[in-house]
Order: structure tokens, then C-alpha cells, then sequence
């Protein structure tokens, strides 16, 4: 046992990079060239996730005896995000719902989709983007759910759930109707009272398994039931559905930074003109990755001061991320703005990072509350 938890707090130590080798190596041969495809919205990469999830990209920060760490998984998406920030995206969806399972009290749940989750032999996403606008004051529940025997039967419709498919499933919650409260469950999409509507086409990333999903009074039974109440739960994991977008950010600035490298030969003479330089970026996302890692290492944290921390560092990165595509496409000036350019290509995904829940606004929000 001793050898065990020695072995863990060595990988801890050191951000598991095998892990982080195989994502890269893996999105460089098999994810690179599929990008394209990816925001256009003609492919959804299921067998490259299943293939991260092979070499453990989803499985890192699943606790251990107490603790967590959520570095190696923030790495290997930051990984999947220099390539291609869309599929970055569907690992934190993945990740999130391999965190959600993870730190389930339901025992059932947690064995029956704890390891298929965390290896990607079962795929899915998350449901939270309207009960985390709703736990802020900034929308009113989709979903509606009243007890019955051995579970729960659920009426709405959520707009937008991504990295989603007919075998997939996500975590979401409803709002109890007989009594108060709220309730977090693990949708099944292939439930027959489940349906799933392609989103009208989006500015990027239309091949995130992005659909809008009703809820036909479905049972949920007891066996899916995540956290009931709900609430004590989201205290608990919120910080992790947070910092985890965090990769997202990084993957996209790392490669804004090597777009602006890459013409600097043939336009650095003019370039160097312009006010915001790659050095500027380097040095911001080395200080937004060294932040990142300190506040990665301790998820549980229950500390007002550390809830801060959290939601400043994902604001600094979601406008990180756009103002370092900004530069990019400056800095490649005309050919950036070729369709056929990756440059184009970031920017629109940056634009996601900053907007996707929690948005800046409502990180602006959260912290003017706290």
C-alpha cells in the first residue's frame, strides 16, 4: 500500500508526462488532421477520444484516498488544444463527467461508470452550463423533476449539450417540483423519452456532438442519481468544472504563440511594429500555467480566498485567449485571413473559450458577488 501511494505522489509531483507524450504524440498523428473537419462540423472524433482515453487522458484526476489532482488532465487538453482547440473542449466535457462520477457518494453509480468514463469506453459531456447560470442568479432551471417510486421522472429542454451521441450520457440538474430543492443525475441518451436536436451551425466547432436535448418525462432512476441534494455537490466539484477550461486557454495561446513565430522570418520587419509581441505571450502563459498548476494541485479547497483565485485565473485565461488570436491574426495580416489558415481558425475558438459558461460576464459577476 505504501509503495502504491508513493508511486501516486511521484506521478503527482511530476505532471504524469507519458500521459501528457501520448496525447501530444497521439493529436499530432490522428487529431491534426481532422481539425478541419472538426469546425466545419463534418466529423466528431469519437475514436481519437476513445484513443486519449487509452492512454489515460481521462482518468488522471480521478481522487485517490481523498485527494485529488487536476494537473496532467489541464496538460494533455492544453495538449489536444495547440492542435485543435474544439476537441480540446469535448475533453473537458469528458473530464467533467469522469469528475462528476468520481466524487458521486452514489456507490452504484460510481462502479458502474467510473472506469468506463475515465477510459473513454463510454463517451459524454455535461448538462451544467444552465444550473451554473441559474446557482448565480443568472437563469431559472430548464429541467423539473418530481419523486416517484425508485427515482425520479424529468420534463424541459437544456439548448446546448456538447460531446454528446446516441450512447452517450452527461450530468445534469433539475429542479424538484413536489418539494424543494435540487437534484443531479446522469442523463442516458439513448433513452427513448431522450431526444437529441442538431444545433443550427455555430461560428466554430460544429463537430462537438452539440445538440439540444428534451426531457419527455423520463424516469431517471435511483441508480443514476449523482447528488440529491444537489448543492453540496456543486460546492464540491465547482472548482474543478472551472479550472479544468483553464486547458482549453493554454492550448489555444501556445499555439497563437508558434503562429506568430512562424511568420516572424518573412514579416517580423513589419511585426515588430505591432504592440503585443509573442514574448508578451509567453511570459503570460507561463505565469497562467504556473497559477494554474499551484491552484490544480488542491480542488477541494473550501477557502473563499481560493473560489477567487479560481474564477480570477479562468477570466484572465478566457481573455487571454482572445487576445492572443487577435495578435496572431494581426501578426499573419492576409494570408491569416485565408479560410484555408489555422489563424482564422483560433481566433473563433478563443472567442468560445471567453464565452462558454461560465462566460466573462458572469465570471465578472461572480467575483463583484463573492
Amino acid at each position: 500500500m505504501g509503495s502504491l501511494a508513493l508511486s501516486r505522489a511521484d506521478i503527482l509531483d511530476q505532471p504524469a508526462p507519458s500521459i501528457a507524450g501520448e496525447v501530444a504524440r497521439i493529436a499530432k498523428e490522428q487529431l491534426a488532421p481532422l481539425a478541419a473537419g472538426i469546425d466545419e462540423g463534418s466529423v466528431y472524433p469519437a475514436e481519437v477520444l476513445r484513443a486519449f482515453g487509452a492512454v489515460g487522458a481521462w482518468g488522471s484526476h480521478v481522487p485517490h484516498e481523498g485527494p485529488a489532482d487536476l494537473r496532467c488532465a489541464i496538460q494533455t487538453m492544453a495538449a489536444m488544444g495547440e492542435v485543435c482547440g474544439a476537441t480540446a473542449f469535448m475533453a473537458w466535457c469528458q473530464n467533467t463527467l469522469v469528475w462528476y462520477a468520481a466524487n458521486s457518494t452514489n456507490m452504484k453509480l460510481a462502479k458502474r461508470f467510473g472506469d468506463a468514463f475515465s477510459t473513454g469506453r463510454v463517451l459524454g459531456g455535461t448538462g451544467l452550463s444552465n444550473p451554473m447560470k441559474s446557482f448565480f442568479g443568472i437563469e431559472k432551471l430548464k429541467l423539473k423533476g418530481r419523486k416517484v417510486e425508485g427515482g425520479y421522472i424529468v420534463r424541459g429542454a437544456l439548448p446546448w449539450v456538447s460531446n454528446l451521441g446516441p450512447d452517450h450520457y452527461f450530468g445534469t440538474i433539475f429542479e424538484r417540483e413536489d418539494e424543494p430543492g435540487t437534484v443531479m443525475f446522469l442523463a442516458d441518451c439513448s433513452d427513448p423519452a431522450i431526444t437529441l436536436t442538431p444545433c443550427k451551425p455555430f461560428l466554430a466547432m460544429d463537430g462537438t456532438g452539440t445538440y439540444g436535448v428534451q426531457f419527455r418525462d423520463v424516469f431517471v432512476p435511483d441508480e443514476l442519481i449523482l447528488a440529491d441534494p444537489a448543492a453540496p455537490f456543486v460546492k464540491r466539484i465547482r472548482a474543478g468544472f472551472i479550472l479544468l477550461q483553464v486547458g482549453m486557454a493554454l492550448g489555444v495561446i501556445r499555439d497563437c504563440i508558434s503562429i506568430m513565430d512562424e511568420v516572424d522570418n518573412s514579416l517580423g520587419h513589419i511585426n515588430r511594429y505591432l504592440p503585443q509581441q509573442p514574448v508578451h505571450f509567453r511570459d503570460l502563459a507561463s505565469e497562467l500555467e504556473t497559477e494554474t498548476m499551484a491552484l490544480a494541485r488542491d480542488p477541494y479547497n473550501e477557502e473563499e480566498t481560493y473560489w477567487r483565485k479560481v474564477i480570477a485565473l479562468r477570466l484572465r485565461a478566457g481573455e487571454a485567449s482572445v487576445a492572443a488570436a487577435h495578435a496572431a491574426m494581426l501578426h499573419c495580416g492576409a494570408r491569416g485571413y485565408l479560410k484555408s489558415h489555422r489563424a482564422q481558425r483560433r481566433l473563433r475558438e478563443a472567442y468560445f473559450v471567453a464565452i462558454v459558461t461560465p462566460a466573462t460576464k458572469q465570471l465578472r459577476k461572480m467575483l463583484a458577488d463573492s
